[in-house]
């Protein structure tokens, strides 16, 4: 789909405005996220940009998420990138890697008002080579009644896995049709966990080899699967194809795992819950999902794309467009701007979305990465079917991935 917005030049005309960078240059855009639902939300934050720099157009290119980065890396290799383009954080690190993007360091303002660990999390050997968009983060979310049912006090902010545990074990005991916990299995929570042990590292220092077999990270390992050993947690045979988020929203599971992008689904849940940020191992750690924007490292507009680029991040008007229309949420530090957004109930403790920025965690990630995921996930679920134990599965996963680094 492409779609191009010139909406500014008869103003330019009429009222004698500067242009405050450059005329006539247009600028290309590509993105996987507005289309199909905030196409309408990003020409509204385009106007805008356009408005305050006239003679500076934004052309729109979107594909679905599919096919994106296919098309974008045709277009890299055959010399026709983007000047902006979207990137989430797993695959910003290869394209980092690989030169194709612009260190927007120089153009960037000094009072640009990102999350500092969000802005830490697009650089590279030193380099600002994107800027963060919006984020999402994974929290503890509670059924209250189940909790006020077992006798168990809600979350705190200072639990642990243990204490989570504990309630688990008090509201599975309500009944068989009654979980504790649901916190999956699988790569993606295995490494946030790592980052909640502080000592279990996927990799050296060097990123030369797998530390994956450590103590620490069967450790870890043993902590996931032991809810399911303990029978607080159901398998995939006794959720028979319900969803964890279906079993949330029938009141039959005391805590669940999850991401803020499930708030809507849950709001009209015939209980009371409300949210906290992940209990903790030996220290805090949250998800960071994030989506960024970067400039081509080969664009003829390096300042106009910057300009569009840093607009696109960090204005307010983005900014309100995308809590208004809840189009992810910006990673700035303006609680101005959300408001609204912290006001709406369920859950009540909305904060908790925020407090998860201050302890994020993003992937370990490296050139191969898809086929690195894959083979974690395969051996956990070795683990969980019990025909390996978990430190055979991360010996044996080691093996694979120090070939994957070769």
């Amino acid at each position: 789909m492409f779609r191009k917005l010139l909406l500014v030049g008869l103003l330019v005309l009429a009222l004698g405005i500067a242009p405050t960078l450059a005329q006539d240059t247009t600028i290309r855009y590509f993105t996987f996220s507005a289309a199909p639902d905030h196409l309408e939300d990003l020409d509204t934050i385009i106007a805008a940009f356009e408005e305050a720099n006239p003679g500076i157009t934004v052309e729109v290119e979107t594909a679905p998420f599919a096919d994106y980065f296919t098309l974008l890396q045709a277009d890299v290799v055959g010399g026709d990138a983007p000047d902006v383009f979207e990137l989430n954080y797993e695959n910003f690190v290869t394209y980092a890697a690989n030169g194709t993007l612009l260190d927007v360091s120089s153009y960037l303002s000094a009072d640009a008002p990102f999350y500092p660990r969000a802005l830490e999390a697009f650089q590279y050997e030193g380099a600002q080579l994107a800027l963060p968009v919006t984020f999402s983060t994974v929290l503890l979310f509670y059924n209250q009644d189940l909790f006020d049912r077992a006798g168990v006090a809600y979350p705190t902010a200072d639990w642990t896995w243990e204490d989570a545990r504990a309630a688990a074990t008090a509201i599975r005991a309500l009944g068989e049709d009654v979980w504790g916990i649901f916190s999956p299995v699988q790569f993606w929570e295995f490494y946030k966990k790592a980052a909640q042990n502080g000592e279990c590292e996927f990799f050296n220092e060097e990123g030369t080899e797998s530390t994956i077999n450590s103590p620490a990270c069967a450790e870890t390992l043993e902590l996931m699967v032991s809810f399911l050993n303990e029978d607080l947690m159901p398998t995939a045979e006794e959720l028979s194809g319900v969803s964890d988020g279906d079993l949330f929203n029938s009141g039959s599971v005391g805590m669940l795992v999850t991401g803020i992008w499930m708030f809507s689904a849950f709001a009209e849940a015939p209980f009371a819950w409300d949210v906290q940020v992940e209990p903790m191992i030996n220290q805090h750690g949250n998800h960071f999902f994030a989506n960024g924007v970067a400039v081509s490292s080969t664009t003829d507009n390096a300042e106009a794309a910057a300009a569009w680029a840093q607009f696109l991040a960090s204005s307010e008007t983005a900014a309100t467009v995308r809590v208004n229309s809840a189009w992810e949420l910006p990673a700035l530090d303006q609680p101005a701007y959300f408001e609204g957004y912290l006001s709406q109930t369920p859950p009540a403790n909305r904060a908790a979305v925020f407090a998860a920025l201050e302890n994020p965690v993003t992937p370990p990630v490296i050139e191969r990465q898809n086929e690195f995921q894959d083979i974690v996930n395969a051996y956990i679920q070795q683990v969980v079917d019990g025909t390996l134990t978990v430190q055979d599965a991360l010996d044996q996963a080691k093996a694979e991935i120090d070939a994957l680094l070769q």
